[in-house]
């Protein structure tokens, strides 16, 4: 059974996200990098899928992998998109492991002396403090709370309107019993050509599995170009390669984080908040 102790800790996991971006080719998506941590710790479908807190969505890995690639954007070897794109900058590409073993100390450092000092604070919410500290959710984690108490039928609606928003036309939600879980189609036009896309919703708290994958695909063969599923939950690493899987249509997968994105993004039930921040320059005082 997978257990806490299981898990990279933050510290072991920034250097690693270094090694990953740089295998990457500099650059990498939150999933591509969540994949390729998991293979270069060797952890078990069990250990990733290791929830971080009783009724939490998030897992305990990907949870301490976005620390680590905030660490890194801290202290400006990373930084990231919000596509949730991450790029290494010259920076980070120059650090030797030293340098690396050295930024949880660093950041930790500036967090202290920034409370030292009278500011009002400006920064979307990241995971900045010691992890023990940490115990209130970030604002995705908050926001698939409050996704996963919607009825059924009002998040088919949500995931409507987030393909209408993202460019779809024609978007019907026809949550059709017995559909192979089909809960609707809409069309994508890019540019000269158009493709007709089938949809499926899934309102979960728990990990989508490859079946789900194969199983929606079974029923769309033959109905539409495209397949997407959206889900609240995350997608296994079997259900991301059955989504790709060679010979057959691609399966495009939305989890929890992807969806999060998204309603920022498209500032569906989403606001960001600018504050100003104050700061005291000592020098213009003394200049007077």
């Amino acid at each position: 059974m997978a257990a806490t102790k299981d898990i990279p800790t933050v510290q072991a996991l920034i250097p690693a996200t270094v090694v990953i971006l740089k295998q990457l080719g500099g650059s990498g998506s939150n999933e591509e990098i969540h994949d390729a941590a998991a293979a270069f710790f060797n952890l078990s479908e069990e250990q990733i899928d290791l929830s971080r807190k009783e009724g939490s969505t998030d897992t305990l890995f990907a949870y301490r992998l976005r620390w680590a690639r905030s660490y890194l954007k801290k202290v400006g070897a990373a930084d990231n998109t919000e596509r949730g794109i991450w790029t290494l900058t010259p920076k980070g590409r120059d650090m030797n492991a030293n340098e690396l073993k050295e930024v949880h100390r660093v950041v930790q450092s500036m967090r202290t002396k920034r409370a030292e000092t009278p500011t009002i604070e400006t920064e979307a919410v990241e995971p900045e403090a010691v992890e023990t500290e940490a115990e209130e959710l970030d604002w995705s984690e908050r926001l698939l709370s409050v996704l996963l108490t919607l009825k059924p039928d009002a998040f088919e609606r949500l995931c409507q309107r987030v393909l209408r928003e993202s460019g779809f036309t024609k978007v019907e939600v026809t949550g059709k019993s017995g559909d192979g879980g089909i809960d609707g189609n809409g069309v994508l036009r890019m540019k000269l050509v158009s493709f007709q896309v089938l949809f499926q919703c899934k309102r979960w708290k728990d990990t989508v599995g490859s079946s789900v994958v194969r199983d929606f695909r079974g029923a769309m063969v033959g109905r539409a170009d495209k397949g997407l599923i959206m889900t609240t939950g995350r997608f296994t690493a079997e259900a991301r390669k059955e989504a790709t899987r060679d010979g057959a249509p691609a399966i495009d997968l939305v989890d929890g984080d992807d969806l999060c994105q998204l309603l920022r993004e498209l500032k569906i039930g989403v606001r960001t908040k600018i504050v100003e921040e104050i700061e005291i320059d000592e020098d213009v005082l003394a200049a007077i």
